[in-house]
């Protein structure tokens, strides 16, 4: 497989010979300096991550891209976390503005297919501004569920709503429409973050409600969707957060509990589990970055998401975390094998005014 650039790499399904680290790493700046690219190319990460302070014009973000890949000399999967509303790392001027993903769920409520017609055009518009430029893995469907009554700042209007049905369903059509235009999508905050009060960006949320109420509503959208995907096409990212039912003790990141039990078992899950960033002070009692990476893997988390840092603190979670398991490789190998091209689409002024009408 090509890259867009026409780089020559391995292709995604012919993985590099050497073990590459279960760890996703974001970089720097707007281009790499050498220490990066050296770094990169000895630690041989599973992928990479891009912010905004890595994205400045569409150019500069495709040389970007390629560079990374180039690093690790095959086409490894670049991650970006581009929602819509106020998680967005892709603006205007260069970029156009999505809309909160709450907006498509109240419409869904009096209009479905309303919504799901706008929600494909969305998905479709994200991947025309993302895959052309190289990333193809988007972090969405986010299907949290926030029950009424409850204000939780770090997903809110992020979420498509209380009813699990509805989440489930808009959840399942973004997850398809994501795989078909060549986007993997990572659903999060798994096994549901939506009863967490506090923000984990900045302490460590616990949620108490008992087993029963957990597996009849937040454990729902996220065992539909797994159910109703390809195997290997979905990705998932955990959440830094208590269930005092669950485990008392630890994070969901950090659970084997947690991972075992509920997101491999009772949900159902086999695909690639990614960590929120290990930067987030929710994790902050659980030592430092490169501690927490490690943990994160012993607990069954594929990949450590290290998402910031210097040179010197990505090569000590280097020397910390463990070699990629066997499990986390027969995974790798799936998706990258199911990995599909970019498919065709309209327009994305075409899209994106599909979707402001049907919100009007």
């Amino acid at each position: 497989m090509l890259t867009q650039r026409g780089a020559a790499l391995s292709s995604a399904a012919n993985l590099p010979p050497q073990i590459t680290a279960p760890i996703i790493f974001g970089c720097n700046g707007f281009t790499l300096e050498a220490d990066e690219k050296a770094f990169f190319k000895d630690a041989s990460p599973a992928g990479f991550i891009v912010f905004k302070k890595n994205c400045d014009t569409p150019e500069q973000l495709t040389t970007l891209v390629r560079d990374l890949r180039d690093c690790v000399g095959w086409n490894a999967p670049v991650l970006i976390d581009q929602e819509g509303g106020r998680v967005q790392r892709l603006r205007p001027p260069h970029w156009p503005d999505f809309p909160a993903w709450r907006k498509f769920g109240d419409l869904y409520a009096s209009q479905p297919a309303k919504a799901e017609a706008a929600l494909v055009s969305a998905i479709e518009g994200l991947a025309a501004v993302q895959c052309p430029m190289g990333i193809d893995v988007d972090c969405v469907p986010v299907l949290d569920i926030v029950p009424p009554g409850i204000e939780t700042r770090a997903i809110d209007d992020r979420a498509l709503g209380a009813e699990p049905a509805r989440v489930s369903a808009l959840g399942l059509l973004a997850a398809r429409a994501s795989v078909a235009t060549g986007m993997t999508p990572v659903m999060k905050h798994i096994p549901g973050h939506g009863r967490a009060t506090v923000d984990s960006h900045h302490d460590l949320p616990k949620v108490t409600a008992d087993l029963a109420t957990l597996e009849a509503t937040d454990f729902v959208p996220f065992k539909a969707v797994t159910n109703g995907m390809d195997d290997g096409t979905l990705w998932a990212m955990t959440c830094h957060v208590i269930y005092t039912a669950i485990d008392p003790e630890l994070p969901a990141t950090l659970s084997a509990t947690v991972i075992n039990d509920i997101i491999r078992k009772a949900v159902g899950f086999d695909g690639l589990l990614l960590t929120d960033d290990l930067f987030m002070n929710a994790l902050a009692p659980w030592g430092g970055v490169p501690q927490r990476a490690a943990l994160s893997l012993k607990a069954g988390c594929d990949l450590a998401l290290h998402c910031h840092g210097t040179v010197a603190e990505r090569t000590e979670a280097m020397t910390v975390i463990p070699p990629m398991s066997a499990k986390t490789r027969v995974r790798l190998d799936k998706w990258a094998v199911t990995r599909k091209p970019e498919g065709p689409r309209k327009p994305v002024d075409t899209l994106l005014s599909e979707v402001a009408l049907a919100l009007a």
